[in-house]
């Protein structure tokens, strides 16, 4: 892998979304809103003096979650219009190789994936007031972990793709089953033992169990470090997989 290729992709990518507003609308402003949604949703609850707010709860998980869903959908369809619109194809033409086009992506994507965690994660804590143990960076570096994790699995997934509208057909295979089973709705060990052993290795499951443990301890545990080693494998081994089953022509 080239380095000084893999910079000239990131750098050619960030400056296509510049242009884009709508794109940079969806990365940074969209989980803020969708978060605002949720406080509102619980706004007027009335708990016994002591109980945490649900909003500490649900809210800190829809950090993991929102940049998840955006970042990989906005990266599959954005990979997909490369490879439909011929620019791809006329990329793999040069000397660069496969591995330096997909890091190169995945890497402007996950710099716009920390700006769109800090924004919403700033919301959180300085808007809603969001009231956990842990600390505000150890929630900044499991959200932007997470939404590089979409990226990931967005430019996996642009590759069996030939249209957008297939494109977003992959968010019920990939990302839905991944929020029903990471232990929102239903803790993991209540599940039976097909979807408990399914939701074990999901990288979704990963995300929760590390906020859990920032929302109980004020320190950073031993089981935070390895939900985020196991989130940043999983991360990079998507994108080295991206990259072997990434297309030369369209």
């Amino acid at each position: 892998m080239d380095v000084r290729m893999m910079l000239a992709t990131a750098r050619r990518v960030l400056s296509q979304l510049r242009h884009d507003h709508r794109s940079i609308a969806m990365i940074l402003v969209v989980p803020a809103l969708l978060l605002a949604a949720v406080y509102f949703l619980y706004e007027n609850e009335t708990l016994p003096p002591g109980v945490p707010r649900t909003f500490d709860r649900v809210g800190l998980m829809m950090l993991a979650i929102f940049p998840f869903v955006v970042m990989f959908l906005v990266t599959s369809i954005t990979m997909l219009r490369e490879r439909t619109s011929g620019t791809l194809e006329r990329l793999l033409t040069t000397p660069v190789h496969k591995a330096d086009l997909l890091f190169g992506y995945g890497l402007a994507f996950s710099l716009m994936a920390a700006l769109q965690s800090l924004v919403a994660t700033a919301v959180a804590y300085w808007v809603f007031g969001l009231d956990i143990a842990g600390a505000p960076g150890y929630v900044v570096l499991i959200a932007v972990i997470n939404a590089v994790l979409g990226v990931a699995l967005g430019l996996f997934c642009s590759a069996f793709a030939r249209t957008e509208f297939q494109a977003v057909q992959f968010m019920p295979i990939v990302v839905v089953p991944q929020i029903l089973l990471c232990g929102l709705f239903v803790v993991r060990e209540r599940m039976n033992d097909v979807l408990e052993a399914v939701s074990n290795v999901l990288p979704l499951t990963f995300s929760v169990d590390a906020l859990q443990e920032i929302a109980a301890h004020a320190e950073a545990t031993s089981r935070l470090w390895q939900d985020a080693f196991a989130m940043a494998a999983i991360a990079l081994g998507v994108l080295v997989l991206s990259a072997l089953t990434l297309r030369r022509r369209t």
